[in-house]
């Protein structure tokens, strides 16, 4: 069985409601990002060693799950 080193961060929720941006910040690191659309409402913030650090909801209080 390996180990692996993880480091603790602490996940973070935005929302402002004047955009109606949902934002859930998963690691807190600073670091270089790249946004990806992977929809037309959601984007994703990949950072180093191609982790997701960050998802952008857009319309989130129009968004239905599923």
């Amino acid at each position: 069985m390996s180990s692996m080193d993880v480091e603790s961060t602490k996940m973070q929720v935005l929302y402002n409601s004047k955009t109606d941006l949902l934002y859930l910040r998963l690691d807190d690191r600073e670091q270089q990002v790249v946004n990806k659309r992977v929809s037309d409402d959601i984007v994703l913030d990949i950072g180093d060693n191609d982790r997701i650090i960050g998802i952008e909801i857009l319309d989130a209080s129009k968004s239905k799950p599923g």
